[in-house]
């Protein structure tokens, strides 16, 4: 490991060049801006036109071969790498003596002729290389490049530089994203911006993130959903809306739990949640085709198809399936009670037997659901935001749909008789006063919204990050969003990691 003696050694050095250089009144960071012509992709790739034609590229100095009178480096750029052939009686003899003050890392300018080498690799044979930024950092170990997992979620942009798979990782994210708006517009959805900030936290049962607004001296809370405000948007006269950001819940963290994450909610008027499974289905399965070329993905060695349509489960089924407990038999509190306490489950004083058939869910059967799968039927008790199934009225028209044992998105037939919603909203404030803190609070102006008249609904909501999780083949939420929350050092401390630089 580059530390030590060794480390400050090299870093000084690098240091003592930057200072010689500004003596000389060659300040590198005082240049604004390059005006490269071409990048390495576009080089390579047309190679034919661009043969024996000046060219000016910029990027990052990543290695450096020869000696005497002839050097290669390798220049990276946003696209990918070129190899720079920088000869002294091509540069000039002061020139190719300046090479001496270039680093790994540091960020060039080059202009030259494109040509191929004897060994046939396309290059820049430099007439001029300037410097236009200095790198004061040791760039890691080229063979081995940055592997710990922690130094690079906290030191992005050194992963980005010496790991070209991350940034293609993200550069599909990217991709995926504008798969699902290119999906819900063509539909004629209406992308909207709702409040991320406010004085409740609904739309889920999660534990928001509390915080103090000052001039109003009240507390506020960061948005765990942001069903409650698209819904309200429904009952003022918009069909169709979606939008997707940043929601935030303070609780675990895993490889598929960061407290600050990507999810698009959507409504529309006048549809129910067959509609919604019909948007969910297609939508993950065309951001797979539209991006990766196929709708069959492999994670973990296990193949998935996500070819419409999918598979669909009801809730108690699975169960039955997975544990031999019918719930169909089951019809008291008490009975599910005594289900629980045999299977382990803990519960509250205000647990019912919805609860305990959410949980033997849980506990049962999410481990089994690898391929695309829609489960229906959630209970009344755990759904404070869906209808009632008028077949089972312990049931609610819900959905959610579950992709190699993960929950990727919920979904409902939206409750709008405020009569019915008013009542659940004071049951879930009896389970929060009961000591759960996940329970959804009562939200009297969306009450009041939906008295004014709410139509026919569906709403959908997917969890972005672990659709792109999926779709990427990546082991963790934090290799798909670029800044991931992550404890603090030390004050003073950084991750350090191996070099070559001699």
């Amino acid at each position: 490991m580059a530390e030590g003696k060794n480390l400050n050694e090299m870093l000084q050095v690098r240091r003592d060049k930057l200072k010689e250089l500004q003596e000389m009144g060659r300040n590198p960071y005082e240049i604004e801006r390059y005006d490269y012509t071409h990048h390495s992709k576009t080089i390579v790739e047309n190679f034919d036109d661009l043969d024996g034609k000046q060219v000016k590229v910029a990027g990052r100095l990543m290695s450096r071969r020869g000696h005497g009178k002839l050097q290669f480096m390798d220049l990276m750029d946003s696209e990918g790498k070129i190899q720079i052939f920088a000869k002294e009686d091509v540069l000039g003899k002061d020139a190719y003596k300046d090479l001496n003050y270039l680093d790994i890392g540091d960020i060039i300018g080059v202009e030259g002729e494109v040509f191929k080498t004897n060994s046939g690799e396309i290059s820049v044979r430099a007439s001029e290389i300037i410097l236009l930024s200095k790198s004061l950092q040791v760039l890691p170990e080229k063979y081995h490049g940055l592997k710990d997992t922690d130094i690079r979620y906290r030191q992005r942009y050194v992963d980005l530089i010496v790991n070209p798979e991350v940034r293609e990782t993200f550069i599909k994210r990217t991709k995926f994203i504008k798969e699902v708006r290119r999906f819900l517009d063509e539909r004629g959805f209406l992308e909207v911006e709702t409040p991320i900030l406010g004085t409740l936290a609904g739309g889920a049962n999660a534990r928001p993130f509390i915080t103090h607004h000052n001039t109003l001296d009240i507390d506020m809370s960061l948005r765990i959903a942001n069903e409650l405000f698209l819904k309200r948007l429904i009952v003022g006269g918009f069909e169709k809306v979606y939008e997707m950001g940043k929601m935030f819940r303070n609780e675990g963290m895993s490889y598929k739990h960061n407290p600050e994450f990507t999810n698009i909610e959507l409504y529309q008027a006048y549809v129910d949640m067959d509609e919604m499974m019909d948007i969910t289905e297609n939508m993950i399965s065309q951001m797979a085709q539209n991006v990766l070329g196929t709708m069959v993905i492999e994670y973990d060695g296990v193949e998935i198809d996500l070819t419409p349509p999918w598979n669909r489960m009801d809730m108690e089924e699975a169960v039955l399936k997975y544990s031999g407990v019918d719930f169909s038999k089951i019809n008291t509190d008490e009975e599910a009670l005594k289900i629980a306490k045999e299977h382990g489950i803990e519960t509250f004083s205000t647990s019912g037997r919805g609860y305990v058939i959410s949980e033997m869910f849980e506990k049962y059967c999410e481990e089994k659901l690898i391929q695309p799968t829609f489960i229906t039927g959630h209970p009344v008790e755990i759904s404070p935001l869906a209808k009632k199934d008028p077949k089972d009225p312990r049931k609610t028209r819900r959905f959610e749909a579950f992709i190699n044992t993960w929950e990727v998105a919920n979904a409902f037939s939206e409750l709008n008789d405020p009569i019915d919603q008013r009542e659940r909203f004071e049951d879930q404030v009896r389970q929060k006063s009961a000591g759960d803190d996940e329970a959804h609070p009562m939200d009297t102006d969306f009450i009041n919204a939906i008295e004014v008249g709410l139509p026919p609904t569906g709403g959908l909501g997917i969890g972005i990050d672990r659709v792109i999780i999926l779709l990427t083949g990546e082991p963790s939420i934090r290799d798909v969003i670029l800044f991931p929350t992550m404890k603090p050092l030390e004050e003073g401390e950084v991750g350090y990691w191996e070099s070559d630089e001699e």
